[in-house]
């Protein structure tokens, strides 16, 4: 059958490529994960007897990352007749036979799963490693071992990888991009060649190139940085309870926003540790709407719900449709000692949180222009949810450092 797919032109030199390694980085929004899930349901509908391994470090943030990425192109293409989707374990297999699976790489147990792979039809020929960034190259090796053996003509091995290039000195870098190796073709893109992304984005970019250039060259340019003085080092991404019963304690944290995201982040406290439950993170949505979002996702209203103060209006419109809501007001040391408790305690955070997972994983603090040495003051941008985050928190740190306005 024919399919009509629309894909950014360049990344037509990795579709057309039969090399083993194909070793993607770029910035954040340059459309790699979507074009690569998009060729691979193409590729398997194609050619009888392809199988595909999905891989992250946690086999559990899969779910809303390649497994969704895959199940929104078979949808945008129009296809979902010839796909089988398995929620538990998660699988996809098409209707001629070939089979999507997903992994981890986080212990020993799940790369033993890893090396016992086997299908039904066909051989394990393709390789989806996304955030590659995340793995050990010895990881990448024992994954490599498993592309082996002759097969039918027309087919060939190949491992795709995906990633931000957070640091210069990664294995990565060195062992595909600084040396030559006919076997590997290395692929670079980012969200100005995409021609998907909306304006919206492109201005929140900008935004970011004058606040935080060293973080733009990395997640607007797509280039090898190095991204020291990261906020937050102790978090997790782990298949916690999303049962508010749970926990000894529930609360939401909101940040208001237009251009910049509205974040509301429901939140978890046990044993002296802090759990993001879920998330809501929209752009370009007035007060109405994301209310109307909450209550789709049923957002409780009998748990307290802690809002930045700049926005009185919008945390009286919360009231009148039911929720406790209120202002937690911004004073002077203020971040830094949300930070500084947050700091003392783990943030295990559910893989569906994936804005939260983003922001974390490069809020970092500012440098001194004139020193190059990072100060104690965080970079105030993209960090919508990390704003939400350290006003849910406000009811259960010390009750004398809380000041509310009620």
């Amino acid at each position: 059958m024919k399919v009509k797919a629309k894909f950014n032109p360049s990344f037509k030199p990795v579709h057309e490529c039969k090399k083993r390694y194909v070793v993607m980085k770029g910035s954040a929004g340059s459309g790699k994960s979507v074009d690569t899930a998009q060729n691979y349901i193409i590729r398997l509908m194609k050619d009888k007897g392809r199988n595909l391994v999905c891989v992250r470090k946690s086999d559990v943030t899969n779910r809303d990352s390649t497994f969704s990425e895959l199940l929104g192109a078979i949808n945008r293409l129009g296809v979902a007749m010839h796909w089988e989707v398995k929620q538990s374990p998660l699988q996809l297999k098409c209707r001629n036979g070939n089979t999507i699976i997903f992994r981890g790489m986080n212990d020993e147990r799940q790369r033993e799963k890893l090396k016992s792979i086997t299908f039904t039809t066909g051989k394990l020929t393709d390789v989806w490693i996304e955030e590659a960034t995340e793995l050990m190259q010895d990881d990448v090796e024992i994954i490599d071992d498993r592309l082996r053996g002759e097969l039918p003509k027309g087919l060939f091995y190949q491992i795709k990888m995906t990633f931000n290039p957070v640091s210069s000195s990664h294995w990565i870098k060195k062992v595909y991009f600084d040396r030559e190796d006919e076997d590997v073709m290395t692929h670079h893109s980012t969200y100005l060649g995409n021609r998907f992304i909306d304006e919206g984005y492109h201005r929140r970019m900008e935004r970011r190139r004058e606040v935080d250039p060293d973080g733009y060259r990395v997640y607007g340019l797509g280039e090898w940085g190095e991204l020291g003085g990261l906020v937050f080092s102790n978090f997790r991404v782990e298949n916690i309870s999303t049962n508010l019963d749970d926990y000894d304690s529930v609360a939401i944290g909101v940040d208001f926003g237009f251009n910049h995201a509205t974040a509301m982040l429901t939140l978890g406290y046990k044993d002296g540790d802090v759990y993001v439950l879920n998330e809501i993170y929209e752009f370009e949505k007035d007060n109405s709407e994301i209310i109307d979002i909450a209550r789709v996702k049923q957002i409780p209203k009998n748990i307290l719900m802690y809002c930045d103060s700049a926005e009185p209006d919008r945390i009286k419109q919360w009231k009148k449709e039911g929720y406790r809501a209120k202002g937690v007001k911004k004073g002077a040391g203020s971040v830094n000692a949300q930070i500084d408790w947050l700091k003392q305690r783990k943030i295990l955070i559910h893989p569906s949180c994936k804005n939260t997972i983003s922001e974390i994983n490069q809020w970092k603090y500012k440098k001194d222009p004139k020193t190059n040495e990072y100060i104690d003051e965080p970079v105030n941008i993209f960090d919508d949810a990390m704003a939400a985050l350290r006003y849910g928190v406000q009811g259960w740190r010390n009750v004398g450092a809380i000041s509310f306005d009620w």
